[in-house]
């Protein structure tokens, strides 16, 4: 593995970092470091402002806006972004969708379809989660039956996230019961604004509304809206995974989080004693500190293979970024928890409706209960845990 960047590389993340802290709306910045929930509006804004500046879709092909850049440059892009709290570009658009759209849309998919998803003027959601059909994607039952020229849609999808802002939805269907589970799939776009689509809220446990049950009941999708080959949707679904478990160890989240926790047990006392001069929580912050540097060798080392030429399919080492990338960012929230202490239990409205943000010294901490819990999905979405260790144990250990 080499690490040693070149003087380019160097200059490359510097760029990043001083645009994303300087130049990125401030207010925005500031709401994503609180842990605030963004509106439809900010996240609108947010993705604009990066994709006026050749900087929503960098990993697309250059034809549709990518920027040809390499493993590092994408790995500092990431890392960047993340260390300075700037929201990324909405992934169900720029990370699954419209990667599939690209490599295997046809023309006019791509043209109608790519710079509205880039430029958000068309908001995705993804239709993939059924009841019963989580992990095992392949046995999902939402049908899609062919009727002239259109498809006719039925069935139910959930967990489906920001489904309440969404234009459309890009789901995966069965469009042939009698082969086998894998094979009789197929990957539609539909538009959310179709008779016969009911979005139902889901409550979740910090208060907040951010998934959704999606209902299908006779659904018109006009057949254009096949993307690709009919009964190929696995292997799409495959391909965008594969690009939507890009970056999800989070590094730079978790760096960022650390700061923020070493502030506030700065600021916190427990008694005459700073949280932070206390010595118990001095060993946890230590141990989650040399899991993440760990962490992120890691994923350096499967960068260095991307920049070797080791590109065109997953390396199964991302499987060990997604299990402990996810593990430490929930073991950041407890830390978290463990520095505002009581604070984090009163419910405050006045803040903003399902999040509190308790009052430490001069300034608030993270919603620190409602972080908690939300964060515990981290390590079931993109793959479960237990999927991913066992393609480590297939891919990796021969097991």
């Amino acid at each position: 593995m080499d690490l040693a960047f070149t003087k380019e590389e160097i200059a490359f993340r510097d760029e990043m970092r001083h645009f994303f802290r300087n130049e990125f709306p401030e207010a925005i910045r500031r709401k994503a470091s609180e842990g605030r929930h963004l509106s439809r509006d900010e996240m609108v804004v947010s993705q604009r402002f990066l994709n006026a500046r050749g900087l929503a879709v960098p990993h697309w092909p250059k034809a549709w806006g990518g920027r040809d850049w390499s493993p590092i440059q994408t790995y500092f892009y990431q890392d960047e972004m993340q260390q300075a709290n700037v929201p990324p570009p909405l992934p169900f658009n720029v990370s699954m969708v419209g990667p599939v759209i690209a490599m295997f849309g046809n023309e006019r998919q791509k043209h109608e379809f790519l710079p509205k998803i880039a430029n958000i003027d068309i908001w995705f959601c993804q239709g993939f989660s059924e009841p019963g059909s989580g992990s095992d994607l392949a046995s999902l039952r939402t049908s899609a039956k062919c009727d002239g020229d259109h498809y006719v849609v039925n069935g139910q999808k959930t967990w489906t996230t920001l489904a309440q802002y969404a234009d459309w939805i890009f789901c995966l269907v069965r469009t042939d019961p009698s082969a086998k589970p894998q094979e009789g799939i197929s990957f539609l776009l539909i538009d959310m604004r179709s008779p016969g689509i009911t979005v139902r809220p889901i409550q979740t446990i910090d208060g907040g509304h951010e998934v959704n049950e999606v209902f299908f009941d006779d659904v018109k999708v006009p057949l254009e809206n096949l993307v690709g080959e009919e009964n190929k949707g696995w292997d799409y679904a495959k391909f965008l995974l594969g690009n939507e478990r890009t970056g999800i160890a989070r590094v730079g989240t978790s760096k960022e989080r650390i700061r923020r926790i070493k502030e506030l047990a700065a600021l916190e006392r427990v008694g005459e004693q700073r949280v932070i001069d206390n010595p118990r929580f001095r060993e946890k912050l230590a141990a989650v500190e040399v899991e993440l540097k760990a962490l992120e060798l890691t994923q350096l080392r499967v960068v260095a293979n991307e920049r070797r030429g080791a590109r065109g399919k997953p390396d199964p080492a991302s499987s060990i970024l997604k299990i402990k990338g996810s593990e430490i960012q929930q073991a950041t929230t407890e830390l978290l928890m463990d520095v505002v202490g009581p604070y984090a239990m009163p419910y405050q409205p006045q803040f903003e409706e399902g999040w509190n943000e308790p009052p430490i010294g001069p300034d608030y901490a993270a919603p620190a209960a409602p972080t908690y819990f939300n964060w515990r999905k981290i390590s079931i979405y993109g793959g479960s845990n237990e999927i991913q260790r066992n393609i480590i144990a297939k891919a990796i250990l021969g097991l």
